[in-house]
């Protein structure tokens, strides 16, 4: 058995978690148990080392003898280059060398938050999941996780002499591909409104996304904008870029979508929904990850009634002669929110 610590590191928040792994050779496979853990607002400390220290302190306490981690993985909200990140959101410039010297811990990795994700595929069970389409599963087969919050990531798992490794991708930067008039109104409104050359799936299949739809479509005037739920928007609008936002437009609107209580916002989150859809067929198609597709992210708990209506998987297979290829990939989606401290747990493990 080893003793792990495994964190979710944003700017906001940092979730970290003691765990004993134990590794079955035999299956391939490892076993968590989560023996402590706690979350700290992010900006309260000057850098990671101080929490861990403070966790570990905490952890000892509680279990009544000094906990010695070997290993530890840190999902980040960034890029990582070399093992060393230097986090967007908060001033913080993390080096897994210089933290296994302070901490006194022998190997620490740093890995992307999305990156943990595709590694928390691999500790999921089946009541983690909700299935959209059952497919024609293959062990041998890539898997393909996409997953839309604040923004779109996505990454892919291949299977290699009897071990997975998990690959980040910058997919979500890809150009938004316009499939109807609509579509292409709306490319065409964010192009102006950002002065910019070209529209991200990001722009579009995200948390801003929606925010973005949203403003498409009240401009456009195709419903009429409830005060309640436009005086949260503005609010927004105004916010944008300061210090602090106070409200979340993308949250209200997809609250609104599922109680059928506005029609600006119903109308918003359907096409959100088809452009997801039609995101992960794209992606699909390019790895064919008969292992499965895993939808991740905050958005997809939060709405999972509207992705399961229909219209997600009719946009996901709608790829011509390809769709029979894609009638056969397994689609799910996954309802554990600790998926990514699962990742880094199960990283940290492989050390």
């Amino acid at each position: 058995m080893t003793l792990l610590v495994a964190g979710d590191i944003g700017g906001t928040k940092t979730i970290l978690q003691l765990v004993e792994a134990n590794r079955e050779e035999s299956k391939g496979s490892v076993e968590l148990r989560n023996l402590h853990e706690n979350r700290y607002s992010s900006h309260d400390f000057p850098d990671l080392v101080p929490i861990v220290k403070k966790f570990l302190e905490e952890a000892s306490e509680k279990l009544g003898e000094k906990q010695e981690p070997e290993k530890a993985c840190f999902a980040i909200a960034g890029p990582v280059v070399n093992n060393t990140v230097k986090l967007t959101n908060l001033p913080w410039m993390l080096d897994a060398k210089k933290m296994e010297n302070e901490l006194g811990i022998s190997q620490i990795s740093l890995i992307n938050d999305f990156e943990a994700v595709g590694y928390g595929i691999l500790g999921l069970n089946d009541n983690d999941l909700d299935t959209l389409q059952a497919g024609e599963p293959r062990s041998d087969a890539p898997i393909a996780v996409i997953g839309a919050g604040t923004g779109l990531g996505q990454c892919f798992l291949i299977r290699a002499a009897g071990t997975i490794k998990v690959y980040p991708t910058e997919g979500g930067h890809g150009d938004f591909a316009p499939r109807s008039e609509l579509e292409f109104e709306l490319s065409k409104y964010l192009l102006a409104k950002h002065n910019i050359n070209r529209v991200s799936v990001e722009r579009v299949v995200s948390g801003m996304g929606i925010v973005a739809i949203y403003q498409f479509l009240r401009d456009r005037e195709s419903a009429i904008e409830s005060p309640e739920i436009g005086d949260v928007v503005r609010q927004w609008e105004k916010e944008v870029g300061a210090s602090e936002i106070t409200v979340d437009p993308g949250a209200v609107i997809g609250k609104a979508a599922l109680e059928k209580s506005d029609r600006l916002c119903e109308q918003t989150l359907k096409m959100f929904v088809e452009a997801y859809g039609v995101e992960a067929g794209n992606l699909a198609l390019k790895l064919l990850p008969y292992g499965g597709v895993y939808i991740a992210g905050g958005i997809a708990g939060k709405i999972l009634p509207l992705l399961k209506s229909g219209s997600f998987m009719e946009a996901f297979k709608n790829k011509g002669r390809m769709t029979p290829l894609l009638e056969k990939v397994p689609v799910h989606i996954i309802l554990n929110p600790q998926v990514g401290l699962i990742g880094a747990a199960i990283r940290a493990s492989n050390l």
